[in-house]
C-alpha cells in the first residue's frame, strides 16, 4: 500500500492477495515475505486463506448484493471487499462496524479515497442483507445460507444460491468455491452425503500436527514440555502423534530447532505406518522432499535402515538435508536423482521404494486453497499417467519380496486404487498387501485426506 507500511491483518491480508495469482503461486510464500509487517499474524493468515478458500462465493455475493460483478471493480479494491466480505460471513464473532470501517481505511490509505464510497456501499448493502450471521443449518434457509461449518452458517434474507435437491454438484460448488466437476467425482464415488463432508473439509481451518521425533523424545514428554510454556496440545491418533491448539508459528515452538519434532498431518503419517518398515531395511525413498516421510522411516527403524532420498526437484532436495540435519539422523543418504537414474537403481535393489508420489492434492485443499483453482480434470489425467511410470520404475527397483509402499494426497480414484489396480493387472508378481483411503475430515480432531497402499513381490 502505497505511503504506508501496513499494521493490521486485514491490511496485511490485502496485500498479499493483491500480489497473488492463484494460477502462478502459492499464498502461503507471499504471506511470509510480509508476515513481518503485522504482529496480528494468526489473523492475516487466516484472512488471507480463507478469502481465497471461499473467493467464488465471495463473489457471487458481492455481484449479487451491490449489482456489480467482481470482475468489473478495479483490482485494489476488489481484495479490499473480499476480505471484509469474507469477516462479515465467516467471522461472525467480529463486530460489523469494525469490518466495515477499517475497509474503507485501508481503502483511504491505497490511494483510492474517491472510491471509498464505493467500498463502503457495498459493504453496508452485504451488512444489510445478513439475516443471521450464525445460523443453524438445520434451520436455515440453505438458498439463503453460506455454511461456515458442518453445523452454522450466515443466512442472508434473499434467495441466492441453486437448489440443493435439484442440482447438488451446481450447489455444492457454489457454497465452497469448488470445481463443479470435482464435486460430480466425489458425488460419483462417495456418495452425496460423504461428498458433502468432503466440500466442508476442504474449506475448514486446518489443524496443525507434530510428530514427535521418537529418536529424541516421547509424545508425552514433548507434549508435557510445550504445555509447560502454555502450548495447548493434545495427544491423538495411535499416540505417537500431538494436535497443536494454539495459534502459535509451528517453527518459533520450544524444540523444533532442536529437532524433537516434525510438522505432519495425521493422515500423511499414515502410510509409513502402514509399511511398519524394519531397521534392517534397504529403503529408497524416490519422491522424498520435502523430507516428512523420509525422516519418519529413519525414526520409525530407530535410524538403523539404509535409506536413500532422492527427488527430482534438487532445489526442494535441499529441504531434505535440512530435515534430516534438524532432526539428527544418519542413516538417510541423499542422491541426485538424475546420478540415481544412471545407476539404474541407485545401491539397489531395495527391501522398499516409498513412493509419494506428485499428485492433484484434493486431499489437503483446506491447506492449499489456491489448488481449487488451477485443478482441472485432464491434468489429473495426465498426473496419473506420470504416477504409473514412476511406480513402473518402483518395481524395477525391489527385491524379490520386495514392498512398494504408494501414497497420494489426493482421493481421486483414478490416481489411487485405479491406478494400482491397472499396474497390478500388468504386473501379475505383484500383489497387493493393503490400501487405505482417509477422506478429508471436517470433524474433531479433522485431517487432510490421502491414500496409501503396500504392493509386495511376490
Amino acid at each position: 500500500m502505497a505511503g504506508q507500511k501496513p499494521t493490521t491483518a486485514r491490511a496485511v491480508a490485502v496485500k498479499v492477495l493483491n500480489s497473488f495469482d492463484p494460477i502462478r503461486y502459492n499464498a502461503r510464500e507471499i504471506l511470509n515475505k510480509v508476515m513481518g509487517q503485522t504482529s496480528q499474524k494468526q489473523q492475516a493468515t487466516d484472512l488471507v486463506f480463507g478469502t481465497i478458500r471461499n473467493r467464488s462465493a465471495i463473489d457471487m455475493v458481492i455481484g449479487k448484493l451491490a449489482d456489480c460483478p467482481a470482475e468489473r471493480i478495479p483490482a485494489e479494491l476488489l481484495n479490499i471487499i473480499r476480505v471484509a466480505a469474507y469477516e462479515l460471513i465467516y467471522s461472525p464473532k467480529t463486530a460489523q462496524y469494525a469490518i466495515v470501517n477499517e475497509a474503507v481505511e485501508i481503502a483511504k490509505a491505497a490511494g483510492v479515497k474517491k472510491q471509498t464510497g464505493f467500498v463502503n456501499a457495498v459493504l453496508r448493502q452485504i451488512t444489510r442483507h445478513i439475516k443471521n450471521r450464525e445460523s443453524l443449518l438445520s434451520k436455515a434457509d440453505a438458498e439463503k445460507t453460506l455454511p461456515q461449518r458442518p453445523s452454522r452458517g450466515c443466512e442472508f434474507d434473499i434467495s441466492f444460491l441453486p437448489k440443493l435437491e435439484i442440482s447438488p454438484a451446481e450447489y455444492l460448488s457454489s457454497v465452497f468455491s469448488l470445481p463443479k466437476w470435482l464435486v460430480n467425482d466425489w458425488l460419483s464415488q462417495f456418495g452425496a452425503e460423504a461428498a458433502r463432508q468432503i466440500c466442508f473439509a476442504s474449506n475448514r481451518r486446518p489443524c496443525i500436527y507434530i510428530r514427535a521425533n521418537r529418536l529424541k523424545i516421547t509424545a508425552q514428554k514433548l507434549a508435557q514440555k510445550l504445555s509447560q510454556v502454555d502450548i495447548d496440545v493434545e495427544i491423538v491418533g495411535d499416540g505417537s502423534m500431538i494436535k497443536v491448539k494454539s495459534p502459535k508459528t509451528i517453527t518459533n515452538l520450544p524444540g523444533f530447532a532442536d529437532g524433537l519434532f516434525s510438522i505432519q498431518d495425521l493422515t500423511a503419517s499414515k502410510a509409513v505406518e502402514l509399511l511398519n518398515p524394519e531397521p534392517d531395511w534397504t529403503i529408497l525413498d524416490l519422491c522424498a522432499a520435502p523430507g516428512s516421510k523420509t525422516t519418519q522411516l529413519a525414526e520409525l527403524t530407530g535410524d538403523k535402515a539404509k535409506i536413500i532420498a532422492t527427488d527430482i526437484d534438487n532445489r526442494r532436495l535441499e529441504k531434505v538435508k535440512e530435515n534430516i540435519a534438524r532432526l539428527a539422523i544418519n542413516s538417510v543418504s541423499i542422491a541426485a536423482y538424475d546420478q540415481l537414474q544412471k545407476t539404474a537403481a541407485g545401491s539397489g535393489p531395495f527391501d522398499c521404494v516409498l513412493l509419494d508420489v506428485p499428485c492433484s492434492n484434493t486431499g489437503v485443499l483446506s491447506r492449499r486453497p489456491e489448488v481449487r483453482y488451477r485443478i482441472k480434470s485432464k491434468a489429473i489425467t495426465e498426473l496419473a499417467k506420470v504416477q504409473s511410470r514412476l511406480l513402473d520404475s518402483a518395481a524395477a527397483m525391489i527385491k524379490p519380496q520386495g514392498r512398494i509402499c504408494y501414497s497420494t494426497c489426493s482421493i481421486q480414484n483414478c490416481e489411487n486404487s485405479e491406478l494400482v489396480r491397472q499396474f497390478l493387472q500388468k504386473s501379475p508378481q505383484f500383489e497387493l498387501q493393503c490400501e487405505l483411503l482417509t477422506l478429508p475430515s471436517a470433524e474433531e480432531p479433522g485431517c487432510d485426506g490421502g491414500y496409501a497402499a503396500i504392493i509386495a513381490a511376490k
